[in-house]
Parts: structure tokens; sequence; C-alpha cells
């Protein structure tokens, strides 16, 4: 990889823009530039470059890869949205040019390619924002300050429910989708590690784990209907230092997509957050009540801490720690194996073709609420062989 000049874009003149770049345009990477665009047009950063294998015409300079960009034009931030074997290499070589990073989840595709980005961050002094987004959400917040008063008690746990629908569209949109490895590289993409990631991330942030020292030992349960080679329903339990036990459930294979929620639980009562909308499900002895929170853009929020030193990133590299310990299990593990032909019942057709798992929404709920894998609890579609 070629050597850049590191400039020090951390201190920027009183009247400049910070310039962004995104890095990986198709897909999510879209939502990316129309972010970006939005803060150009609040007068927040310029969208100074757009950086994708294809060609393609669009707001800003189009570089055929993160190097050529580098080497001509670096920017103040690089916002990455690339398939996960690609980060540790491209968030790697922006930080060491003088760059902020905003890199997509989940941060690497190891812990070991995870402790090697946190060295970089270190010896650069750069900041590098994961898009963990629910880390900028302030029903997070909230759920920590309800906890923090006692008034769901002693936590007895954090179960995590995920229960959405992927198509084979969904599957065949890259070669990487659902690939454990890919041309001998490690990729990592099963329904934990990327889909539902979230779900697992925030579990563990409601744990108060976020270093891959806080978590003490995984457990997993990893299945696929799909003909993949990643997991699309699988169950994870976690052990936290704290004593914490964090559980989720999740698949790809329901029959209809539902909210996912995290609950976490006390002796007096629980708080239910469903992250994708930032609402809260309070019940304790003062009753029950519903919460609303707004959310911190995790890009808005890292130029905010480049332009103010003292502030601290919401989803740093150190804080995803915690999520890599269960991401190592997942790439370490055995291979998911197959739901058998009897319990899947295949919907639609064509692209939009998916498989669904009898009662994986009840047993998905049982792994959150009572701590154990499917396995353990005797679901029919994993003990069947």
């Amino acid at each position: 990889m070629s050597v850049h000049p590191v400039r020090d874009a951390r201190q920027p003149t009183a009247t400049a823009l910070p310039t962004v770049a995104v890095v990986g345009i198709h897909g999510h990477g879209a939502s990316h530039v129309r972010r970006v665009v939005d803060l150009q047009e609040r007068g927040l950063a310029t969208l100074a470059a757009l950086v994708d294998p294809r060609p393609l015409d669009g707001e800003a300079p189009w570089y055929p890869d993160l190097d050529t960009l580098l080497a001509e034009a670096p920017p103040d931030v690089v916002v990455i949205s690339t398939p996960i074997h690609t980060h540790l290499a491209l968030g790697s070589a922006a930080l060491r040019a003088g760059c902020d990073v905003l890199l997509e989840k989940p941060t690497t595709a190891s812990l070991a390619e995870h402790a090697e980005l946190l060295a970089v961050v270190e010896q650069t002094g750069r900041l590098c924002q994961v898009g963990f987004q629910t880390f900028g959400s302030g029903a997070v917040d909230e759920v920590a300050r309800i906890v923090a008063t006692g008034e769901l008690g002693e936590i007895t746990g954090v179960g995590a429910v995920g229960t959405w629908v992927r198509t084979a569209a969904y599957y065949e949109r890259a070669r990487w989708a659902g690939r454990r490895t890919l041309d001998g590289v490690e990729v990592v993409d099963g329904v934990v590690t990327n889909p539902l990631a979230h779900a697992i991330a925030t579990a563990l942030l409601l744990a108060g784990a976020r270093t891959a020292d806080d978590v003490t030992d995984v457990r997993l349960d990893l299945h696929r209907a799909h003909p993949i080679e990643a997991d699309d329903t699988s169950a994870v339990v976690v052990e936290t230092r704290a004593g914490i036990r964090v559980a989720a459930g999740l698949t790809l294979c329901a029959p209809e997509r539902s909210p996912a929620r995290v609950t976490v639980r006390g002796t007096l009562g629980t708080a239910r957050l469903f992250y994708e909308t930032d609402e809260i499900e309070v019940s304790s002895p003062r009753g029950t009540r519903r919460i609303r929170c707004g959310r911190v853009d995790l890009l808005t929020q890292l130029l905010t801490a480049r332009a103010h030193p003292p502030v601290t990133l919401r989803c740093s590299v150190a804080d995803t720690g915690a999520f890599l310990r269960v991401l190592e299990a997942v790439r370490t593990g055995p291979d998911p194996l197959p739901v058998p032909d009897a319990f899947v019942e295949w919907l639609d057709e064509g692209g939009a073709r998916h498989p669904v798992i009898a009662d994986v929404e009840e047993w998905c709920a049982r792994v959150a609420d009572e701590g154990a894998t499917f396995t353990e609890l005797g679901a029919p579609f994993a003990v069947a062989r």
C-alpha cells in the first residue's frame, strides 16, 4: 500500500468546511451520500469525492479507489461503506493519511483485525467512529438513566429479538453476501454479524459491555434455511464481566418483519427498547409508559468531535470490542447447520422467494427471555437431527 503524507485535519481553519469523501456508494453507501449532501446543503460539510470501482456521475469528483483519492486530494473525513473484509485496509489507509473516519459496522472481520485497527487509531491520533447507529440513540441514554435510578431494581439480564425477512435477491446482490469466506478471505456475513448486528451491539451496550475484556464467554447456535454459507437464524448467549447475561434470538426467516427490540430485565420491572424507532416501553411499580426519543447522527457527531476535541465519539473502535468478541465466536465456530426441510416453508417466487422457519418468532423470543440457545431450549428445527 502506498504511503501518503500525513496532515493535521483535526484543526480546521475558521472558515473552511470539513471535506467528506464516501467510499462505496451503492447499497447502504447511497444513504451516506445523501447524508453528506444534506450536511452540505446545511453548510456543515462539503462532499469532496465519491469512491467506487464503477465509474459514475454524481455530486462530486469520482475516484476508482481510495488510494488514488488519498494521493491526489485527501479529504478531512472518509466515510467507508464497503464489504466487511475491506474495512481494516481502507480504514487504516485513511487514518494514516491524516483523515478522520466513519466506518460502517461491523468494525472488522476478526478480533485480531479489530486490535490492529485500534492500534492504528492510537498511533495516528485520528478519530474513527463506527456506524452502530444505536450508539447515537437518545433511547439508549434514557434506558441507562432509568436503570441508574433503580426503578427496574437489580438487573437480571438483557435480551434481544430480531425477526426479519431476507429474500433470494438479498443474497444475489453481491458475491460476498451470505458468505463466510470469499476467495480465501474471511467475510463473516451472517445474521449475527451484519443485518441484526445492531441487536447484539445494543444489547451489549445496555449491559455495560463495550470492550473486548467486558465479555467473558459466548455460546452460539448457528443455523441457515437459505442456501448460503453463513447463518440466517441464530441464538447468541453472552456472559459479561459484570455478571449480566445477554441473549439474542435472531432470524431472517420470519413470516414477516417485526420491530427489533432489546429488553433490559430487572427484579422490579423491564425497559424494552425498539431501537429502529428509538422508542422505549417501561413497566415498573410506577406503571407502564411509552417514551419516544431522538438520535444523534454519527457522522454529524464525528464532525463535532473534530471541531471540539474534548467531545468524545459515541461509538469509537474500542467501544465495539465486545461485539467483536461475538463476531470472533461466529468466525471461529462451526459452519451453520441447515434447517431440515420439514421445518421450512418457501414463500413467493423469483427474487422475492424466501424461507419461513416454523414457529421461529416464538423460539427467538424464548432465547431472549430465558437466556438459552435454540438447542438448549429444545427447538425442533435445531434438534431434529
